[in-house]
């Protein structure tokens, strides 16, 4: 066997070599790590071009909700006790047909007494009159009359006839109190509450009392929607709107902007539109819920941009436009909007580029090339 020596300059030399490859090896690692590191800070950002939307077209859905065209909660006008209940829940009546009566006798007492009172001032009245008549007949007579007894005879029948119109004005007051205990409809109805019965005694000053009749017309109907502000400045009256009612899947029913509140909430910015729908078959009811859809045309002062270029931050609405060579931050306003296009208004132009694929971390200022 032969033994190999080694010398200590061999060692040394594999030492050497030894430490080299690990340096190499160190360099490596660390350039690669500064590529890697290059290559997430070198961001590409693609870039779209504002284009001039001319009124953006969208489908728009919100709900809405049918409510009765007219509708009326009965009270008792005065106090009085009921005598007969000529109607019910469900009962269609017409304007003017009579629904229930009530009783009170002191006020056809009232009645009476008033009409007593004017018949008598109307007595006394014509007294009067006739008294003066053959008094000024008299005075075309030299001396027969005396011009005092003539003048107070004219102011006797003016006081009489002047009494007379008082009783008769309140012999007329109390027929109209009379004819509170005849309750009629306003209007042509239906009868959708009744919480009293003969017998029930009735208040006009109670505060919390239930109505006695509740009358709503629904031969016609309001569907009425919140609309908001942006769509609503835009749709007219007359514009034609198709809504689904839930009691009725899949039946499709349409109607025309007949109403507008020309108010904005404030709270919701939203404005109050109505359309009337016409129940002549009866199925529809006051109440019911559903959803409207119309096309909203869209602003023609808008510009369109690709969905993705509008960043939202707690603070403000804005697009990334690039202006020689930079990006700049713009404020926009958004409206209607489609699957890949939106609506904005602000300091923008046709043909502006922006950043499409930016957030709310993109910084102003960045160089696109």
């Amino acid at each position: 066997m032969t033994n190999i020596k080694h010398s200590p300059m061999s060692k040394e030399i594999f030492i050497l070599a030894v430490i080299l490859v690990l340096a190499g090896w160190g360099c490596g690692t660390k350039g690669s790590a500064a590529n890697t590191a290059a290559a997430v800070t070198a961001t590409h950002y693609q870039l779209a071009t504002v284009e001039k939307a001319s009124g953006l077209e969208q489908l728009v859905k919100l709900p809405a909700q049918l409510a009765a065209y007219e509708e009326v909660s009965i009270f008792p006008k005065v106090n009085g006790y009921v005598k007969r209940v000529w109607v019910d829940i469900g009962s269609h009546v017409k304007k003017g047909q009579l629904l229930m009566e009530l009783e009170a006798p002191e006020l056809e007492q009232a009645s009476m007494q008033a009409k007593e009172k004017y018949a008598r001032a109307t007595l006394d009245y014509t007294i009067s009159r006739e008294n003066y008549e053959r008094l000024r007949q008299a005075a075309l007579t030299p001396g027969a009359v005396s011009p005092m007894g003539l003048a107070s005879a004219k102011a006797k029948e003016e006081a009489d006839s002047t009494l007379c119109n008082a009783e008769k004005a309140n012999w007329q007051m109390q027929e109209t109190i009379l004819g509170y205990l005849r309750v009629a409809a306003p209007f042509d109805g239906v009868i959708t509450e009744r919480n009293v019965h003969p017998g029930a005694l009735v208040s006009a000053e109670g505060k919390d009392n239930k109505p006695m009749l509740d009358l709503r017309q629904v031969e016609r109907l309001r569907l009425q929607v919140d609309i908001p502000e942006g769509i609503a400045a835009n749709l007219e009256d007359k514009d034609t709107v198709t809504f689904y009612l839930s009691a009725f899947p899949g039946k499709k029913m349409t109607g025309r902007v007949s109403r507008r509140s020309s108010v904005v909430n404030t709270q919701y910015r939203s404005e109050r539109m109505e359309l009337d729908v016409y129940n002549q078959d009866g199925k529809l009811a006051p109440g019911m819920y559903g959803d409207i859809l119309f096309h909203s045309k869209g602003n023609p002062a808008a510009f369109s941009v690709p969905r993705s270029a509008v960043i939202t931050s707690t603070e403000r609405k804005y697009v990334l436009s690039v202006r020689d060579g930079k990006t700049v931050k713009v404020d926009v306003t958004t409206g209607n909007d489609t699957a890949d296009k939106v609506e904005v208004t602000g300091a923008l132009q046709a043909g502006d580029e922006l950043v499409v694929n930016a957030n709310d971390e993109t910084k102003e200022g960045l160089t696109v090339k």
